[in-house]
């Protein structure tokens, strides 16, 4: 297992057919996760794409992750954390924790996503604040509209491992936020977080059939 320093990135080239598993090894720590294709940086893990393939608010185990150009690019293929992950919030950056009343600079995600991409040589040509947020636990309130911050609810050594559909570029930011409570350490600590590259066979996960809702003109 590597590890992925608290407050820290991390960038790695997948091919496909390769899994990427993330690991919560103190069972506290939010990672936010970004993807592009090895061959085009202009395609990109496209959240809001996601949600009307899988026609969810967030992915579950089974599910695809697609880009901006509708292609599949990581799919969900194990998961022993209680599966909630979100889509919704955007990563946080340096702008955020002035707001947040920080004075100078506090490391962030989205420099971790730069940071760690030109550390691979990339260099990203339209950098997005929207990451998938693993184990982050956003919950939607009865109304249906309203949204709750809530620490994970992820035990110690809980993974999630995605599989790559294509030459990939995966970014991962163990979140250095420590003002909101997002972590579900006592004193709001981020942590470090491992991961694995692995070439296990997940044939058993098909990608599913893009939803397509029927309209009638009657």
């Amino acid at each position: 297992m590597k590890i992925i320093e608290a407050c820290q990135g991390k960038a790695i080239e997948l091919k496909a057919g390769n899994s990427l598993k993330l690991i919560n090894i103190h069972g506290s720590q939010v990672v936010d996760l970004w993807a592009w294709s090895g061959s085009n940086l202009n395609e990109y893990l496209s959240l809001e794409a996601t949600r009307v393939w899988s026609q969810r608010l967030n992915p579950q185990l089974g599910d695809t992750l697609v880009t901006n150009m509708r292609n599949p690019i990581l799919t969900i293929v194990q998961d022993t954390s209680p599966g909630i992950h979100d889509s919704f919030m955007a990563c946080c950056d340096l702008p955020r924790y002035h707001r947040l009343g920080v004075k100078g600079y506090h490391r962030n995600c989205f420099d971790n996503m730069l940071e760690s991409v030109s550390e691979l040589g990339y260099e990203v040509p339209n950098p997005t604040l929207a990451s998938l947020n693993v184990f982050m636990n956003i919950a939607v309130l009865d109304d249906g509209i309203s949204l709750a911050t809530r620490p994970v609810e992820t035990k110690a050594g809980d993974y999630t491992t995605f599989r790559a559909e294509m030459d990939c570029i995966v970014s991962l930011s163990s979140c250095p936020q420590d003002i909101v409570k997002i972590q579900s350490d006592v004193e709001n600590k981020p942590r470090e977080v491992g991961y694995e590259i692995l070439d296990q066979d997940f044939s058993n996960f098909a990608i599913k059939s893009t939803w397509v809702p029927e309209y009638s003109l009657d």
